[in-house]
């Protein structure tokens, strides 16, 4: 039985919990905070976390509400994107982060409870704060993360707002800030060397900052969160070569690492009792929930269905905890597991009616041999083969650290059913799978992650898969990128390329960027002028005349990462050389879309560009 074409725009449309940046439980444990697009704007909601209770609050109970499983309640207004709610200490406040424009230059709102105001504590700032928050545990400060001196750096400011003042001045970006709950120490995770974060220890009251080292080398440690006598950090490192848990003892300075073996194990939560951590291991395309009992290490692994974890959280009384799951058929909700019966309760259902019982293709694990004969990893949609050879798209991810996994992800499903092959490769350069393969493109960016996705188009014609005249490549931010060198440096081997906000130029790229940025550059792609050679080799933007097959560029006016100048230009250059492109820019966006409209209408456009090549007349799959 052949299924219909899933309709792309309804699949878009469906909301979902914002997995990234982090959501928060009130300190009395009834409610979680969070961010969700139900109306197609990012904006902060509550729910209760006991449906059964009476407990809503009258500040933000009157206003609208969506009708889903236990209704959560709105609480921002106003224009921008929200995101990273924060409750104060005493639960009566919520700060959050508003991006206006979709540059990513957050302003940082207060919702006070008890008078309904929304305040912002950074009006008029032309600097870049970063959306990660804390308040102190008295609450009457909040720490973030400011790049007033060209780099994010960690500041204290009174929480009604005010004059900020600096607490660590070091020469990496920040990223993430967590007081101690003693109110002692603040912990600054920081963009290291290479592609490492440190975690920096923060004397609140002064004294010399120090970071989490071994041998007095500081170590990748990212994720750390305190334990609630504000004695011990967990955190998550790859020293031994995969992602691993530690625990870290102010005292002594002295490291515990509490997992070890393969897959990478992340996002760690004490229990309040300091006995257990829950955790997140991802293995390749899917994630487990962890219960580490400290006591002996004992650990016990959950799983609704084959997809994603993010971020499990101990309910304040212990008996259980929330994290937020998606799959290829799930969009991002929350769950809530018990420790008692060791049951999950989905608490959001952001799915509609008219969308639960379609049918989505599943997707596989396979791994296929790149050029020089390693085993790169992949996600393949096959779909219901309806003649001999159908068309098939490699899609790139961005990062590159990061990793196509089974994600909620409209676009692959809407093409899979259209009867084109899905690939998704992972890599080298992809997190999850240890260390050295995450490292193998550093200094080799453009190099043999491209090679590696060409490989996945040679496999698909090698096996059978694929029409080789019918293959289109795309991506998004660094995926965009090697859509480029992939047309480029392979001409032949595409029938179209879609490049979703990439660069394609490293020395304007680098230039146009904003610091932490040029600080990864450095850290991974060396000095522009030292390896000039490398950097022109790999910039596709010197050889599009190379290219055969039409191009698509798509971008945003406000991006801080990848600068819609470096689409221009390219669009510019491909029109002198006469060669097909079409391109879309955003004038309201920025890196990664915000506005709903804009979202649907990025995604249709993309995919009627690729399917005017892959399913155009006179070809017939023989």
């Amino acid at each position: 039985m052949l299924h219909p074409v899933l309709d792309l725009e309804q699949l878009l449309r469906v909301p979902h919990v914002d997995p990234d940046l982090g959501y928060d439980i009130s300190p009395d444990g009834k409610r979680i905070a969070f961010a969700w697009n139900p109306t197609g704007q990012w904006e902060i909601y509550e729910v209760n976390l006991y449906p059964n209770s009476k407990d809503t609050d009258p500040a933000i109970s009157s206003k609208p509400q969506p009708q889903i499983n236990i209704s959560p309640q709105l609480v921002s207004e106003g224009d921008g994107a929200k995101f990273a709610p924060r409750y104060s200490p005493n639960g009566r406040k919520l700060a959050y982060a508003v991006d206006l424009e979709g540059g990513e230059n957050f302003d940082i709102y207060v919702f006070d409870r008890d008078t309904g105001e929304h305040v912002n504590l950074t009006p008029n700032t032309p600097d870049a704060i970063q959306p990660n928050t804390c308040w102190s545990p008295d609450g009457s400060q909040i720490a973030f993360l400011w790049d007033r001196s060209g780099c994010f750096q960690t500041y204290v400011m009174p929480a009604e707002g005010g004059e900020a003042r600096l607490i660590l001045d070091i020469p990496f970006p920040g990223w993430d800030v967590r007081w101690s709950p003693d109110g002692r120490h603040i912990a600054v995770v920081v963009e290291g060397r290479g592609q490492d974060f440190h975690t920096y220890i923060v004397p609140v009251d002064g004294g010399e900052a120090w970071s989490l080292a071994i041998e007095n080398e500081a170590i990748n440690a990212f994720a750390s969160r305190w334990s609630l006598d504000g004695m011990s950090l967990a955190f998550s490192s790859d020293y031994h070569g995969y992602y691993n848990l530690g625990i870290y003892e102010l005292e002594t300075r002295k490291i515990t690492w509490v997992t070890d073996g393969e897959g990478d194990k992340g996002s760690p939560s004490w229990s309040p009792d300091g006995e257990k951590l829950a955790f997140v291991l991802s293995k390749g395309a899917q994630a487990w929930l962890g219960i580490l009992q400290l006591g002996d290490k004992s650990i016990r692994f959950y799983q609704i269905e084959p997809g994603v974890i993010y971020e499990p959280r101990f309910t304040s009384d212990g008996e259980g905890f929330v994290f937020i799951f998606e799959n290829y058929r799930h969009p991002d909700d929350f769950w809530q597991f018990s420790l008692a019966d060791e049951k999950m309760h989905q608490l959001t259902q952001s799915l509609p009616p008219e969308v639960q019982n379609t049918h989505f293709i599943i997707p596989r694990e396979i791994n296929y041999p790149a050029m020089d004969g390693a085993s790169v990893p992949a996600i393949l949609f096959k779909p219901q083969q309806s003649e001999p050879l159908p068309p098939a798209v490699v899609i790139i991810h961005g990062g590159p650290t990061w990793l196509f996994q089974f994600f909620w992800y409209p676009i692959m499903q809407h093409m899979a059913s259209r009867g084109w092959v899905v690939l998704a490769p992972n890599y080298r350069g992809s997190s999850g799978y240890g260390r050295e393969w995450q490292l193998a493109n550093r200094f080799d960016l453009g190099g043999v992650d491209t090679r590696d996705v060409v490989a996945g188009a040679d496999y698909l014609v090698k096996e059978g898969l694929a029409d080789p005249a019918r293959i289109a490549v795309t991506g998004t931010s660094h995926g965009g990128y090697l859509t480029m060198t992939c047309l480029t440096q392979y001409p032949d081997r595409w029938a179209a390329g879609s490049a979703v906000v990439p660069f394609l130029n490293w020395f304007t790229s680098h230039k146009n960027s904003r610091e932490d940025l040029q600080h990864w550059d450095r850290e991974n792609f060396g000095d522009p002028q030292e390896n000039y050679n490398l950097w022109y080799e790999r910039s596709p933007f010197f050889f599009l005349d190379r290219i055969q097959a039409p191009v698509q560029l798509i971008c945003g006016a406000h991006d801080p990462r990848c600068p819609a100048s470096e689409s221009i230009a390219a669009r510019d250059a491909l029109v002198t050389l006469k060669k097909p492109v079409d391109f879309v820019l955003y004038p309201d966006e920025g890196h990664g879309f915000l506005k709903i409209e804009n979202v649907v209408d990025a995604a249709l456009k993309r995919a009627a560009f690729l399917a005017k090549a892959l399913e155009a007349e006179g070809h017939d799959g023989k």
